[in-house]
């Protein structure tokens, strides 16, 4: 996939050490359950990996289109959200490639992909309620505050947005 600045493709085995540019970083990762080593970073790959595998999207490297320089990671994950299957959109980058816009440029490509191309109807957004960027990310892809629920022994903010609400927004 390509935007104007981005592009995204399937991660690699290769691609560890790029990743953990952003596991490895504590700050990068105060919204998440903690950092993450080579082999967990290898193992957050090989998950990905069966994603592809499995339902034909996972999260994407994403580099800018320019230079090839790698930004951080977008895309579709499947989640289970009490007790039921939710395709979510992700995003996570580089520290200094925030507020470059980059995040919302990749998630827009994500979405777009993923009610365009797969022909989901809904897709959400599981956010620390801390992560201020991160919510405004949603919001600009056109998600909104659905409810608050507990996931990963935390407080976790779900955002969504149904294919009809944007195809009515558009008109």
């Amino acid at each position: 996939m390509e935007t104007d600045r981005l592009v995204l493709r399937c991660m690699t085995l290769d691609d560890v050490d790029l990743l953990l540019g952003i596991f490895s970083d504590p700050i990068a990762m105060q919204h998440y359950e903690s950092t993450r080593d080579f082999d967990q970073t290898l193992g957050w790959i090989r998950w990905n990996l069966g994603m592809y595998e499995e339902f034909g999207h996972g999260m994407w490297a994403v580099f800018e289109r320019d230079n090839g320089r790698f930004v951080g990671q977008s895309g579709l994950v499947v989640q289970e959200v009490e007790g039921k299957r939710e395709i979510e959109l992700g995003y996570l980058l580089l520290r200094s490639c925030w507020g470059c816009g980059y995040a919302t440029e990749a998630a827009l490509a994500c979405r777009d992909f993923g009610f365009r191309e797969l022909g989901r109807e809904r897709m959400i957004s599981l956010i620390d309620p801390r992560n201020e960027p991160s919510r405004r990310v949603a919001e600009r892809v056109g998600m909104k505050l659905e409810r608050e629920i507990e996931k990963w022994g935390k407080t976790v903010c779900v955002y969504s947005l149904a294919r009809g609400d944007l195809i009515a927004e558009a008109e």
